[in-house]
């Protein structure tokens, strides 16, 4: 479990192709200082198990689901990504309740800045905006963000200016991919109630997107 607070900018060193799957090398100094084989880090909101640590770094190896699922495909030697480790029992809880579990990829549509911020403007698939409300959590390439404005196909954020400097929102530019993770709070409350009525989901996350608003 992650809570969506970037610990660090880190960067791919070295992309393995194995057909259906490939292996990352990460460089995370940060991460990687307790790391061990068989821990969990997020990489761009996906979590990913480690295979090895060395001189600062992480191989993981990501499977066909998680490359159909998610913008991890398209990672290359030097891109820039943004690293979390799990949440440790007992911390505090910066952001929201994040599994590194990705719903889908969304697309950044546009920038428009302020004197001290930045609004970006996200698409996503319709088959998710039932769970995006005003004022909700979402987690946008692992960064726990709130919604400011909710479409059927596009949301929006404000970055304050420690997240345009410490994480990879301050580099994407309109047509760049996105991973999404969507509240799970949302999801299971809708699959308990069955989705027995149309827009249900959408009531049930405009619900705890009040809540979580106060």
């Amino acid at each position: 479990m992650f809570t969506g607070i970037v610990e660090e900018l880190g960067e791919v060193t070295a992309v393995e192709n194995l057909g259906d799957s490939c292996r990352f090398t990460l460089r995370g100094p940060l991460v990687t200082e307790d790391a061990k084989h068989g821990d969990s880090i997020a990489v761009n909101g996906v979590c990913l198990t480690v295979v090895d640590t060395a001189d600062g770094a992480f191989t993981a190896d990501v499977m066909a689901e998680t490359l159909k699922r998610s913008s991890l495909g398209a990672l290359d030697v030097g891109t820039r990504v943004n690293l979390e480790r799990p949440m440790a029992l007992g911390g505090r809880l910066g952001g929201h309740l994040v599994q590194g579990h990705v719903d889908g990829t969304g697309t950044v549509l546009e920038r428009v800045p302020g004197e001290h911020w930045e609004i970006v403007k996200v698409g996503l698939p319709q088959e998710l905006s039932r769970y995006v409300v005003e004022k909700g959590s979402i987690t946008v390439d692992g960064i726990s963000l709130t919604v400011v404005d909710a479409a059927a196909d596009y949301f929006t954020v404000s970055l304050i200016p420690t997240t345009l400097a410490l994480t990879t929102l301050g580099i994407k530019q309109p047509g760049d991919p996105v991973n999404l993770e969507v509240d799970v709070l949302a999801k299971y409350v809708e699959r308990l109630l069955g989705d027995r009525a149309p827009g249900a989901g959408a009531s049930v996350a405009r619900a705890l997107g009040t809540e979580a608003g106060r």
